[in-house]
């Protein structure tokens, strides 16, 4: 088995999916069992001023430390559960210190196995307006809506004032729940929980759609990867 990075950006996402490639071990190895991890997380803080100000440069530089750091600790791959942290995976720039798996294409994957043809994307306001997804799932012709402004809006003040910090009410649920049907009845037949935070509060039996959980898709494809069932990836950041 190979040693598994985490680089975490966000914590409460990188903690499910930490704990969710733990306990595939548990189900597949045995109790207590499963492949080396190891997780580091550089605070968001440190890189929210470089969102807000569009630098993606400098996002980079701070994730790609987390890799050297990852790889330093003896990791063989890394994940990022955190789907937006990928717009800045995605610059060119120096091949990171390890190869790792993109949670977009791990999604979208999974989607085609599905046979979805339209699927709602669900995250941080900077990844419903950016191109990581309408990539992700267009390279493999399916279509990628996201919701309308104002709930675009609604979205991603509660992944930034409540999700990140582990607090999932029943009020927001029910908010996220409206939206999911709003894209339902614009055609799509699934939808794809894109900041790692949001299947913390919207499970599938809430949401009025099938629902593609990024994060558990993400852990269970590096578990995969970990113990040999799939090939080790060899993305290394930049252009997909």
């Amino acid at each position: 088995m190979t040693h598994l990075g985490v680089l975490a950006h966000s914590v409460e996402g990188a903690a499910l999916c930490f704990r969710e490639f733990c306990r595939e071990g548990f189900r597949e190895l045995g109790p207590h069992d499963h492949p080396e991890v190891t997780l580091d997380c550089i605070p968001l803080a440190r890189s929210m001023p470089a969102w807000d100000a569009g630098d993606l440069a400098a996002i980079r530089a701070t994730l790609a430390e987390s890799v050297r750091r990852l790889a330093a600790a003896g990791a063989d791959f890394f994940v990022c559960p955190d789907n937006t942290a990928h717009e800045a995976l995605e610059l060119p720039g120096e091949p990171f210190a390890l190869p790792g798996l993109h949670i977009a294409e791990v999604v979208a994957d999974r989607a085609v196995r599905e046979r979805r043809e339209r699927v709602g994307v669900l995250g941080t306001r900077f990844l419903m307006d950016g191109p990581v997804y309408r990539r992700a799932f267009g390279s493999r012709g399916i279509g990628a809506e996201v919701p309308e402004p104002a709930e675009r809006a609604v979205v991603d003040r509660i992944i930034f004032e409540e999700l990140v910090n582990g607090e999932f009410t029943t009020a927001s649920r029910a908010a996220y729940v409206r939206v999911i049907e709003r894209l339902a009845e614009r055609g799509c037949d699934a939808v794809a929980l894109v900041c790692t935070e949001i299947p913390l509060l919207v499970a599938p039996a809430d949401s009025p759609l099938p629902t593609l959980d990024s994060t558990r898709l993400l852990a269970h494809a590096a578990f995969e990867a970990a113990v040999g069932r799939r090939p080790l990836p060899v993305w290394r950041g930049g252009p997909v």
